[in-house]
């Protein structure tokens, strides 16, 4: 369960990334409010897996999934340029945070 709270803090940490840029500067309304409700539920939910997890590998796996999450969407919905080097990167972070657990590090 607390890793599951964590990928979904990790979903909306990347929702927040994307809100941000929308908000232009926090001059609109909608993106700023869609930040401030994605910023909390990403940093509560985060807050709590952290009471049954290290924070180490918790806080890398949210990371990761936010940034790997925000450049998606970047290049889905936003029109960011696509290319080989920024897609084996996003999975070079993901296997990072794989790597962290499978050292036994979140046990």
């Amino acid at each position: 369960m607390p890793w599951l709270l964590v990928v979904v803090a990790g979903l909306f940490e990347a929702g927040f990334a994307v809100c941000l840029k929308l908000s232009h500067g926090f001059s609109r309304l909608w993106p700023t409010v869609l930040f401030c409700v994605c910023a909390l539920a990403s940093f509560g939910l985060l807050t709590l897996a952290l009471k049954d997890l290290h924070v180490g590998p918790a806080y890398a796996a949210w990371t990761g999934i936010g940034a790997a999450g925000t450049v998606i969407i970047g290049m889905i919905w936003l029109q960011e340029p696509v290319s080989v080097l920024k897609l084996v990167s996003i999975a070079l972070v993901l296997a990072g945070v794989v790597g962290l657990q499978l050292t036994g590090a979140a046990h």
